[in-house]
């Protein structure tokens, strides 16, 4: 299969980055969409230019540093899939891929297929959590009874990988559809309602100090979503933070 490749580069985050054409050839459809950019950097590192910087780590759809925009989709044309599990067999021979970095103003571009997604980890770190010690105390965790249906839309929840597709997705750049997944991983726990005011209204502050924008309803973030975070966790979110308003 030859393929034809516009791929963002920049440098850095302060220099203007730019589309560069690539042609690459061989490529075969059981190949997966990063082992295709590893073929074509070592054909640029064999001609000594620049290879393509783009970011990855366990490449079993498991951690999400694989987030890359192609042909202006997060994760690229398949669904519920990261682009390290994309494969190629997707593409036609004589298809030109355009490839990108996921744009939003709360993800900076470090150099480029790569971002800065510390703004998720900030988010993480405002309250999502349990604050609570469990260490050789672990009997209490065992006994509360909880609801099956609770149970299974909270793990629903906390399949959230925190890639960004859901950023990338939407016109207006909202982290909505994560950080309400992080605030319903807890709050459908019996565990997690002790901080639940806190959490809920910690991890919204931060979503909007690091300038992701407001909800766009148009669903966007859980179709392109790997994990098929649903958009109810959104509702929720929204509830909890009403309720969290009230009681001041």
């Amino acid at each position: 299969m030859k393929l034809y490749l516009k791929i963002w580069r920049q440098k850095d985050a302060s220099t203007p980055g730019k589309i560069v054409d690539y042609t690459l050839d061989g490529v075969e459809g059981d190949m997966s969409f990063l082992e295709m950019l590893d073929i074509l950097n070592e054909e640029l590192v064999s001609k000594g230019e620049e290879p393509v910087e783009f970011d990855h780590d366990c490449r079993e759809g498991i951690c999400g540093t694989c987030s890359l925009q192609i042909n202006g989709e997060p994760h690229g044309p398949d669904r519920l899939v990261t682009t390290c599990q994309l494969h190629m067999r997707k593409f036609n021979d004589g298809d030109t891929i355009v490839i990108e970095p996921f744009r939003a103003n709360a993800f900076p571009v470090i150099k480029d297929l790569i971002v800065d997604r510390s703004a998720f980890d900030r988010i993480q770190q405002a309250g999502g959590y349990i604050s609570v010690n469990t260490s050789g105390n672990t009997v209490d965790a065992n006994c509360i009874p909880i609801n099956k249906h609770d149970a299974d839309e909270a793990m629903d929840a906390a399949t959230c990988i925190g890639c960004g597709a859901c950023v990338a997705a939407c016109k207006n750049a909202s982290a909505m559809l994560f950080t309400s997944a992080k605030v319903s991983q807890f709050a459908l726990l019996p565990q997690g309602r002790i901080e639940a005011v806190e959490r809920v209204q910690n991890m919204v502050r931060q979503m909007d100090l690091e300038g992701f924008g407001n909800c766009t309803n148009t669903g966007a973030c859980e179709v392109e979503c790997p994990k098929g975070i649903s958009l109810t966790n959104i509702a929720r979110m929204n509830r909890e933070y009403l309720s969290a308003s009230l009681k001041g």
